[in-house]
């Protein structure tokens, strides 16, 4: 079963902001993301953070890949 929800980390445990459906004790798994704390990102901090693979000259013919027909698998 997979659950989203927000919680709040209070400096010892995580509470979650609605009620969530489980019993006490399981053992679940959690994946925090910090991009909804503390200061927003700017576009190029975002980008970063989406740590993307591609062709390391993506953004010199990025016209070619989305229109050109180049594979991006060619400028690797």
């Amino acid at each position: 079963m997979e659950l989203t929800f927000e919680a709040t980390f209070d400096g010892e445990v995580f509470r979650p902001t609605e009620e969530v459906n489980l019993k006490p004790n399981t053992k679940v798994t959690i994946t925090v993301d910090e991009t909804k704390t503390g200061k927003p990102l700017s576009s190029l901090e975002f980008m970063a953070s989406l740590k993307l693979d591609g062709p390391s000259d993506f953004s010199k013919n990025i016209d070619d890949y989305l229109y050109g027909g180049k594979r991006l698998d060619d400028g690797k």
